[in-house]
């Protein structure tokens, strides 16, 4: 086998057991006073503890056809979904970095923002216990780093939290209600400690867009209108994400465009 692939396979099967432990930390954090780590894995119906082969990563679910091998309650297919997602991001790394420091950098960085987009989903919060701790932690990353040069990891940091809390400000004002939460600040302060300044202009025109795009959706399902509240974290993340894997391309379809829209 060739070693490449060795290390990709290797790299999905640890991504996927990290994203079980995810799924603990979207469960569990956004409880106060709850522990992520006591007590054991177990059913949230009946609350027997799992034993280990119930808790294999996506091949646990599949077995059990999706249903808990106790009290046949159903299981979420968020934990199959949040583990194939940590593989597959892991595998990718690997195949883009190799066995790098950035690597090990950006592993952390999408376990951080595929716990965020869950939690937000679930809950409409972001934890400062991950985005402020990701702030330091990608300003430490961009030391070490060849990729990230630290000038722009923390200009990253100052222009993410500066332009959110610009857009925020402004909307109050005008509306003279929230319309963005402090914690969508803070994960764009995060995303700019690890991306660099130069990913800012994609990720919030991107994670804009689509906003846009899935909040007009929305107002139609709910028939709310301007009350229609959904979470920008996840929008946020997402661009990050796809920015961070794609940014060879996402650059040279700038350059494209700017080459026809600015003749000569």
């Amino acid at each position: 086998m060739d070693i490449t692939i060795f290390y990709t396979i290797s790299a999905f099967f640890f991504g996927s057991i990290v994203g079980s432990f995810l799924n603990v930390v979207i469960l569990r954090l956004p409880n106060e006073g709850e522990s992520i780590v006591f007590p054991a894995s177990h059913c949230t119906s009946c609350m027997t503890d799992l034993h280990w082969y119930e808790n294999i990563p996506i091949l646990s679910f599949l077995v059990l056809r999706g249903r808990c091998g106790h009290c046949k309650a159903k299981i979420s297919f968020q934990y199959p979904l949040v583990e194939l997602t940590m593989g597959l991001l892991s595998a990718a790394l690997v195949q883009k970095f190799g066995l790098s420091i950035d690597t090990a950098g950006y592993f952390l960085f999408c376990a951080a923002l595929l716990a965020i987009i869950w939690i937000d989903i679930r809950h409409q919060i972001i934890p400062d216990v991950i985005s402020l701790p990701g702030i330091i932690v990608g300003l430490l990353f961009s030391l070490v780093s060849p990729t990230l040069h630290w000038k722009a990891s923390l200009f990253g940091i100052l222009a993410g939290g500066g332009v959110l809390y610009a857009i925020a400000l402004l909307y109050f004002l005008w509306r003279k209600v929230d319309g963005m939460g402090g914690g969508d600040i803070k994960l764009l302060a995060m995303i700019g400690a690890f991306l660099g300044w130069q990913a800012l202009p994609f990720v919030i025109l991107g994670s804009s867009l689509s906003g846009t795009v899935v909040g007009v959706l929305a107002m139609i399902k709910q028939k709310k209108g301007g009350q229609t509240r959904i979470p920008f974290g996840p929008f946020l993340a997402i661009a990050a994400l796809s920015y961070l894997f794609f940014s060879e391309q996402i650059l040279q379809l700038y350059q494209l465009y700017l080459n026809y829209a600015i003749p000569g």
